[in-house]
């Protein structure tokens, strides 16, 4: 019996951002999956799946996974390493996948706990369409399309600026150029993530680039709405898990009058131990372990109603008190302690402590060999700058793995790198490659702010000439219908109750990144404008904190540090330093015991842990690149010994000193007075057409007493004398013979 075939009908929609169009296309490709949609912009590809699994019992949040995945081939290339093929996901993977996150997470409906994976696949690749936007939009288009019970599209842009213009989805080219780096992700009514980068802009042309690129937002969810009532699924809400009636009142009942004092203790442990035996209470109460009967509500239902009920007492504490779980109003900073050059033998540290976080900052200072090499879509290069941030259980007080970083610990890392970033001298200035540790000690909220407060502070005390000191500072918010207060340098426990998880990194007079997390739709420009003023106030208080240990950077390195200096030659000259086969370079680095790199444009960078090393380098790539000039004098080796004179190495070139130019007084056999290899100084008379130089020592030398008839004006033209025809003495160490006697007879 003949089954009919599934059909390879596709249906597709397009929608026009920033003057390029973006096309949605379903039905033809992984038809298999829930929801599966492919984006195109330009010759740019991708690929976007959403699947359900189980759902779980017993958990109270959900199980969402996502993943992206550039594939090399589509770009046309292979990876560098020896298997050839996509493994572990890169750092930029990584990245990528908590950008689709964010926003997504969000926008489930309530009670949907099923376990949940999206797959995002870079097809093709045409270098000029950039893939995170249209990943996030992908995503949101299959869970739109798909039966999982998803609120409402999402959409994204990329705004950036250049010359006072925002561009939205600017393409590479642009993005070089651009003083901004802004990814923005929400509803048609509201703003939900933001992640960005600039130059020192200022706070109301941040809102401004928001607002450009929300409206552009608002097209793509309103054509995602329009296709989802012509081709969506039904929503599968079977599985939804909301909480039985009665049971916010009851857990209410029992939790609310010790809770009050809880959530007032300013010690992080003191406070959690003491929730923590609340919330034994309410399990004993609720889900004995000796009942009868089967209990009257299930274990994960008692869990979030546990947490609905912490949440809901401590914002009414800060809306109706204006009182924090530490005891400050919402915009206090915690107290900030600094201790510059903790460690005694890196280059550069610094401890931050800002109430119960705390980071200890290294600052490495190097070669271009420390740097750190990347391979992308876009290139394969070195960063010069970066910085690495680790998060050990320990930080919060607690037993468990450590391995290599996890999706928090890469995203935290960047987000200070990048904050930092527009303050690093440049190569030419300094030539350093500048490495950054931040290894939190204790965490208690807003550890990657205080990444790049350690940071700015390790930089400073390492002697890196940085541009301008930056501070960090997270903000949260809690919102009610139409009350909301703002909280400054917010707890670990404001975070996850609160609405908002703000950051943003500058000084005074401009931001450098602000990341910015939603868990509500309700947020405004009003609010936003309140938080990002409210946050500058943090910010420089912070800063001025920093100061005060640290006024500017050091003038010396430490001495610890290796010593590195540029000279910059000519790009011609750079085969010269190499030699064949890298044969010069590797004497140079034996003779001198400095790493030598060289750039495509010629700049030389020298690193020695010694002066006499740093010199030697130096020194003999002086000589291998420098240009002979008629007049100068020089030192060089000889390298042949003739009867009629030497020929001598100065710089990369050789020369004749011609026997006559080696004393004022006649030598009658060169070869008792210079050996090869030793020293000689000589000046240089001239450099004929053909680039032959012709050299003297007797230049050099005080003429005798009186004069010598032998003397001439170097001016003068060079006149052969007759002693220049003469045989030539025989060599050394050649004893001819006798004559034999001749018998007459």
């Amino acid at each position: 019996m003949n089954q009919q075939q599934p059909s390879l009908e596709s249906h597709s929609i397009t929608v026009s951002i920033g003057g390029r169009d973006i096309v949605f296309e379903t039905g033809k490709i992984a038809r298999q999956a829930s929801g599966a949609v492919i984006v195109r912009s330009g010759e740019t590809m991708l690929l976007s799946t959403a699947c359900t699994g189980p759902t779980p019992p017993d958990v109270d949040f959900i199980p969402l996974r996502v993943d992206y995945v550039e594939k090399f081939s589509s770009a046309g290339k292979t990876l560098g390493g020896f298997i050839k093929r996509e493994g572990k996901p890169t750092e930029r993977e990584t990245l990528v996948c908590r950008l689709i996150d964010r926003p997504i997470r969000p926008m489930f409906e309530e009670g949907y706990y099923t376990e949940t994976q999206l797959i995002t696949s870079v097809l093709s690749y045409d270098g000029v369409n950039a893939p995170e936007p249209l990943a996030i939009c992908a995503n949101s288009a299959a869970l739109v399309l798909s039966d999982i019970p998803f609120i409402k599209p999402i959409g994204a842009v990329r705004v950036g600026m250049i010359e006072d213009r925002f561009i939205i989805n600017p393409t590479v080219q642009e993005q070089e150029d651009s003083v901004l780096d802004l990814m923005l992700a929400g509803t048609e009514d509201a703003i939900l993530m933001i992640e960005g980068y600039c130059d020192f802009l200022t706070e109301d042309q941040v809102m401004e680039a928001i607002d450009e690129g929300h409206q552009a937002i608002k097209l793509i969810c309103q054509k995602l709405s329009d296709w989802q009532a012509t081709h969506g699924k039904t929503k599968n809400r079977d599985a939804l898990r909301l909480l039985p009636t009665g049971l916010i009142e009851e857990v209410d009942a029992i939790m609310k009058a010790p809770l009050q004092d809880a959530i007032r203790i300013s010690h992080k442990q003191t406070r959690e131990e003491s929730l923590s035996a609340i919330k034994e209470t309410v399990i004993e109460k609720l889900l004995p372990e000796d009942a009868d009967n089967e209990p009257k509500y299930a274990p994960h239902e008692v869990q979030m109603a546990i947490k609905k009920v912490t949440s809901h007492h401590m914002r009414q504490m800060v809306l109706k008190e204006h009182k924090r779980c530490d005891g400050r109003s919402p915009e206090d900073v915690r107290q900030i302690w600094v201790d510059m050059d903790f460690l005694p033998r890196t280059h550069g540290s610094a401890v931050f402590t800002r109430g119960e976080t705390q980071a200890i900052a290294v600052c490495t200072l190097g070669g271009d060999s420390m740097g750190q090499r990347f391979e992308t879509l876009n290139e394969d290069g070195i960063r010069r700058f970066y910085l690495q941030y680790s998060f050990p259980p320990y930080s919060v007080g607690e037993a468990g793995r450590m391995g290599p970083p996890g999706r928090r610990e890469v995203g935290h890392g960047k987000l200070a790198e990048r904050a930092l970033q527009y303050s690093i001298p440049e190569k030419e200035q300094f030539p350093y490659t500048i490495r950054l540790e931040s290894n939190i000690t204790e965490s208690n909220g807003s550890s990657s702010m205080a990444s790049v407060c350690g940071g700015c502070l390790a930089l400073m005390q390492a002697g890196v000439p940085i541009k301008r000191p930056i501070a960090g500072i997270a903000m949260g918010l809690i919102l009610e219908k139409d009350s909301y207060a703002i909280l400054s340098d917010i707890l670990g426990v404001e975070d996850a109750l609160g609405d908002m998880d703000f950051k943003i990194t500058g000084d005074e007079k401009g931001i450098t990144a602000f990341q910015l997390d939603i868990k509500v739709e309700g947020i405004n420009p009003q609010i936003m404008r309140a938080a990002l003023a409210q946050a500058k106030q943090g910010r420089i208080h912070i800063l001025n904190k920093m100061l005060e240990a640290c006024p500017k950077s050091n003038e010396h390195l430490s001495q610890h540090a290796p010593r590195i200096e540029t000279v910059q030659v000519k790009p011609s000259q750079i085969g010269t330093i190499i030699g064949p086969g890298g044969k010069q370079i590797r004497e140079i680095v034996e003779q001198s015991g400095a790493d030598i790199d060289i750039d495509d444009s010629g700049l030389v960078s020298i690193a020695s842990s010694t002066k006499e090393g740093m010199d030697l380098a130096k020194e003999i790539i002086h000589n291998l690149t420098a240009e002979v000039e008629i007049g100068q004098t020089y030192k060089g080796k000889i390298v042949t010994i003739k009867d009629f004179g030497l020929f001598v190495a100065i710089l990369s070139k050789q020369g004749l000193c011609h026997i006559s130019e080696l004393s004022h007084q006649r030598i009658e056999n060169i070869y008792d007075h210079y050996k090869e290899g030793e020293m000689i100084d000589v000046k240089v008379l001239e450099i004929n057409n053909n680039g032959q130089i012709r050299l003297s020592h007797k230049a050099l030398l005080a003429p005798p007493e009186g004069g010598s008839k032998s003397e001439k004006r170097e001016d003068q033209p060079r006149q052969p004398r007759k002693e220049d025809n003469r045989k030539p003495p025989r060599k050394p160490g050649i004893i001819k013979p006798p004559p034999m006697p001749v018998n007459k007879d």
